[in-house]
């Protein structure tokens, strides 16, 4: 953490005898984003914030004015490239280069966000441009400290004398709503140089309100790779970090010490994306693959699996093509073995917290309470201190309820509780995090129904005896100095007690708690109002879709389908592909009887299929059935006769939609391939075309080396 920096003094109002001030934390300036477009549009002005202005105060005031150029300049895009755009929806990846802030941790989670457009667009509004109704005035959400809150910024960037942003930069210079989100995630914390420390795991939850997950890889559990798998195919945010040389793990990650390339091609003290997954079937065996990609967009792993590694010659030559890319773009392979070997934390985000318990797309219940910790009053410290005063930390009644349909038994439920500290200062980096953790206690019914007028009706904290005489849940607690401290259990349904506190006694900040499970009921006091805020959380980014197929269609078809009950990994054939196919409801279609032939399945197959066994394990089922859901959306949106087909000019603006580009020549020529007599085409078709498109896209990226063409050799 950084060194605390005393702020300027001000003239202190006077206080009443006993009394203290409790530094409360400062909110972010609420603007209304829509007025002040209109406001601007009306007058013919650009908009010019003044409450983070194009001034070095919003850079900072310490060691970051030091890289600075001498002619520091603030311009808006129009003055930067003669077209720019805000949002390049056609890129399959927007790459994003780090800039003078050593902001690596940032760049990381933001590099995620990209993967998933959905919840891109929850942080970033998409209806916003450099053209239409354009002012200079661009906004971008971010969930802070359990609500979500509209940044407002202008769009007056710094640069230097040759016009080049100082801090993040796309890849694609017109390319700029990654510099306007980072000003404004800078706005929300203070300045630039705000952003110069911090951890993966804190930018993951400021763009989702997610739960993280922390896992040691040192301490990697055996089932590694399912959790990964789980995750990625959930819609998940993921991000890691390098070690340091001497790592201390509760000390943030600052890139001020990440200029150190190792031999092996990795930077030392480091965060890095994980952006994809793969289990590749080598000559020797199977092989599982972990995709990463450095935020400074260069400088790559050399190691087994990287980008002119000899093990990709032991691959099949598809496989090899759709997978290698020979690009210094920062984005590499590497084994899972290695992973865990070079890398100290893998941090992921989900946005419901289900992740570890195999219990995926399951409603899950959410509880948000507020609190604080106050000298002499609720600021105990904790129980190591040996002071006696534990019991004045805030208490709060956790009711963990059975759930019938969960696949666990009835005497096990999976709760994860989640404590976050607020700063107090406008500045994230002006006052370290304080130790801070909770214990977890199991409270015996018998003692609520024998002293009910001690617990319910005077509404008072369990007294110091009951701390003295049990033990926590959760006896090995740590207290760490970070934002938040996350932990999972599997509790018996029960009354439980929760005491979040500071390390030391005396200590104050306010804190949010949140605790997430399939069903609880959580209170500040027992029986004290017994309805709560409870929200519901699904996680909308997989879809109930998915999940209600998954259970109905694939679950309770295992017999249907002659999958082994022995087998945890089924794989699925072209004739079981079309059974499960064809028994989707599928939205919208009820009036056409939608089929998909074998011939189509079997094409289908060939295309995902990568290692060429004649089957999809569910890895890939899930990747088709993603991309499904897409394609439907997008057919829906364009058959705008509901015939259930689309003609050729409805084809070209559905292609469109997707974000890829083809010519009328190659779109016309698609239509009478996959297309009936009169040109139109099937849904069934246009899953099949878009399918081969994007594949054989992806393999042109891959094996091009200028974007304009590519050279190979017979076997591929």
């Amino acid at each position: 953490s950084m060194p605390f920096r005393l702020c300027l003094k001000k003239k202190k109002s006077p206080v009443p005898l006993g009394r203290s001030i409790f530094q409360k934390h400062i909110p972010p300036i609420q603007q209304n984003y829509q007025a002040l477009l209109e406001s601007c549009l009306k007058s013919k002005r650009l908009f010019t914030d003044d409450t983070f202005p194009a001034h070095i105060s919003s850079i900072g005031t310490g060691a970051l004015l030091k890289k600075l150029p001498r002619n520091l300049q603030w311009k808006r895009p129009h003055a930067l490239h003669k077209s720019p755009v805000f949002y390049a929806a056609n890129r399959k990846q927007l790459d994003l280069c780090q800039g003078l802030v050593e902001n690596c941790w940032f760049l990381a989670a933001l590099e995620a966000l990209t993967f998933h457009q959905d919840i891109l667009a929850a942080v970033v509004p998409q209806n916003q441009s450099f053209e239409r109704k354009y002012a200079g005035i661009f906004h971008f959400r971010f969930w802070h400290f359990g609500e979500w809150v509209d940044v407002v910024v202008d769009d007056r960037l710094p640069v230097n004398e040759a016009g080049e942003l100082l801090f993040v930069s796309s890849v694609y210079k017109n390319v700029f709503w990654g510099a306007l989100l980072e000003k404004a995630y800078a706005k929300l914390y203070g300045s630039y140089e705000d952003l110069q420390i911090g951890q993966v795991s804190e930018a993951l939850v400021d763009f989702t309100g997610g739960v993280n997950t922390r896992i040691k890889l040192a301490e990697a559990p055996p089932d590694l790779w399912d959790i990964l798998t789980r995750a990625t195919y959930s819609r998940s945010l993921m991000g890691c970090q390098t070690h340091l040389g001497v790592y201390f793990p509760s000390v943030s990650l600052p890139c001020i010490q990440a200029t150190k390339v190792l031999k092996n091609g990795l930077v030392a003290g480091h965060a890095y994306t994980v952006t994809g997954i793969r289990k590749v079937t080598c000559q020797y065996g199977p092989e599982n693959l972990v995709r990463l990609r450095n935020p400074w967009g260069k400088i790559e792993w050399k190691g087994d699996w990287s980008d002119s590694s000899y093990k990709w010659e032991l691959l099949s030559p598809k496989e090899k093509i759709l997978l290698r890319k020979k690009k210094e773009d920062g984005e590499f392979w590497m084994s899972l073995r290695d992973f865990k070997i070079h890398f100290v934390d893998l941090m992921i985000c989900k946005l419901t917290p289900d992740l570890m318990s195999q219990e995926d797309g399951k409603k899950w219940m959410y509880s948000l309470k507020s609190g604080r910790w106050v000298k002499g009053s609720t600021a105990g410290g904790s129980l190591g201190f040996c002071n006696g005063n534990f019991w004045m930390n805030p208490q709060y009644w956790l009711n963990v309820l059975p759930v019938e349909d969960s696949k666990k038994s009835p005497s096990s439920c999976n709760v994860v509780i989640s404590l976050m500290q607020k700063h107090s200062s406008k500045h994230r980096n002006r006052a370290p995090h304080l130790f801070i953790g909770f214990l977890l206690y199991k409270v015996n019914t018998f003692l609520l129904s024998f002293f009910p007028e001690q617990y319910q009706e005077s509404n008072r904290k369990l007294p110091p005896g009951f701390f003295t005489r049990h033990q926590p849940v959760n006896k090995h607690q740590v207290f760490l100095d970070e934002r938040e401290v996350t932990h999972d259990f599997h509790l018996e349904p029960c009354v439980y007690v929760i005491v979040p506190s500071t390390l030391e006694p005396q200590q104050e900040s306010e804190f949010i708690l949140r605790v997430f499970s399939r069903k609880h009921i959580l209170r500040k006091r027992f029986l004290m109002g017994f309805f709560n805020t409870l929200k519901e959380i699904v996680d909308r980014y997989e879809g109930k879709i998915w999940e209600d197929f998954f259970t109905k269609h694939f679950e309770q078809k295992k017999k249907i389908l002659k999958f082994s009950s022995i087998s945890q990994n089924p794989e699925i054939n072209a004739v079981q592909l079309q059974r499960i196919l064809n028994n989707i409801s599928w939205r919208n279609f009820q009036n056409f009887r939608l089929r998909f032939s074998l011939d189509s399945c079997q094409g289908i197959l060939a295309l995902l299929d990568l290692n060429a066994t004649g089957t999809l394990s569910i890895q890939e089922f899930r990747v088709l059935w993603k991309r499904l859901l897409f394609y439907l959306e997008v057919f829906q949106k364009r058959d705008t006769n509901r015939s259930g087909k689309l003609d050729l000019v409805e084809l070209h603006a559905a292609v469109q939609e997707t974000g890829i580009s083809l010519s009328n020549e190659v779109c016309n020529l698609m239509a009478i391939r996959y297309g009936d007599p009169d040109l139109q085409i099937s849904f069934e078709s246009f899953v099949c075309f878009m399918l081969r498109v994007e594949i054989m896209g992806e393999a042109f990226r891959n094996l091009t080396q200028d974007g304009k063409g590519i050279y190979l050799r017979e076997s591929e």
